[in-house]
């Protein structure tokens, strides 16, 4: 799995994206809605709803993965 930054919408509980460690932070993340989560890496076990194999998609398209967890520890 290649390392991401996660970030957490404030006031949507669980919508995070996910941006690879390399890439840019898309813009929309700068406007104060989103909040740092933390890093996601070989290291670190992934939310229980983070899909890899859709993850690597979505950044092949869109440069970020938006994806919902009902994962307790990535909810803030």
């Amino acid at each position: 799995m290649r390392s991401y930054n996660l970030f957490q919408l404030k006031g949507v509980e669980g919508l995070c994206c996910a941006v690879p460690e390399a890439s840019t932070v898309p813009p929309f993340i700068g406007a104060g809605r989103w909040t740092f989560g933390g890093k996601l890496d070989g290291a670190s076990q992934p939310p229980l709803d983070f899909d890899d194999r859709a993850a690597d998609t979505a950044v092949r398209f869109n440069g970020f993965y938006l994806f919902q967890t009902m994962d307790r520890r990535f909810i803030g």
